[in-house]
């Protein structure tokens, strides 16, 4: 389905500002899977997002998506079919549209339906519904007035309408107050698996990494470094996690933001 094969990026190179922000990544996803992926700042996730989605072209190594490959295609072409979410939730829509503005233009796939007659409305408002945050009765409401959770809920929505053949989800939950984040968690796993869409999420939270999906990536200095899926996933602890990370990288895990999570 998604396959990178020795994928390199390095950012600022010939500088004292050098970082090989990716270093020859290699990785398989098969059609269904739903994979988390954990490491500290720096690791090279958000920047794995970014080559998969076309933010940049990588040094070299291809990235091939259902048989295509998409290394050197555009972003805007990409986003066809690929969707993703972002940590901030002001990112993905537009706030002086309302959330039937917003809706849809996602489901035109970027253009303006031309048409869009009862039939069309009562099917948005039914999908609006089914995130159960009551914005069904909030169609005609500019999305900037939205809480951060409901803006969201909103975006994953618009990233799924008409379901992509890959969902990224970038720390989507990081921003956001528990209870809202928790919501949030729970459309994200009914939305996936009620469109058996093959999804990559970054978190911070090595519990949620372990619990959610069926496969953990860890990354480390843009590196691989583990992807646990079967029996060996399902004996993981966060001990274990924490374990495996200084045996493969002779150091301790010391990311605050990971280790209080």
């Amino acid at each position: 389905m998604l396959e990178l094969k020795k994928v390199c990026k390095t950012f600022n190179p010939g500088t004292a500002d050098r970082k090989k922000a990716l270093d020859n990544v290699d990785l398989s996803v098969s059609d269904g899977d739903f994979i988390t992926i954990i490491g500290s700042n720096g690791a090279g996730k958000s920047t794995l997002f970014n080559a998969i989605s076309g933010g940049f072209f990588p040094d070299s190594g291809r990235i091939i998506l259902d048989g295509e490959d998409i290394t050197y295609t555009p972003d805007f072409k990409r986003a066809r079919v690929i969707g993703r979410l972002f940590q901030d939730p002001k990112t993905g829509t537009a706030p002086s549209m309302t959330v039937e503005e917003n809706l849809t233009l996602a489901a035109g796939g970027g253009r303006w339906l031309s048409v869009c007659g009862r039939r069309e409305r009562e099917n948005l408002r039914g999908r609006v519904a089914s995130l159960g945050l009551g914005l069904e009765d909030r169609m005609n409401t500019p999305v900037g007035l939205l809480s951060g959770g409901q803006r969201q809920a909103l975006t994953l929505l618009m990233a799924t309408v008409n379901p992509p053949k890959l969902l990224l989800l970038d720390e989507h939950t990081a921003a956001l107050d528990p209870s809202a984040a928790e919501k949030i968690l729970a459309v994200t796993e009914r939305t996936v698996k009620e469109q058996r869409l093959t999804c990559l999420m970054v978190t911070h939270n090595m519990s949620q990494a372990l619990a959610l999906g069926n496969r953990t990536v860890m990354m480390n200095d843009g590196r691989i470094i583990l992807d646990a899926k079967g029996e060996e996933r399902e004996g993981l602890t966060v001990d274990g996690l924490l374990r495996r990370f200084r045996e493969v990288s002779g150091e301790e895990l010391d990311n605050d933001r990971i280790l209080l999570s």
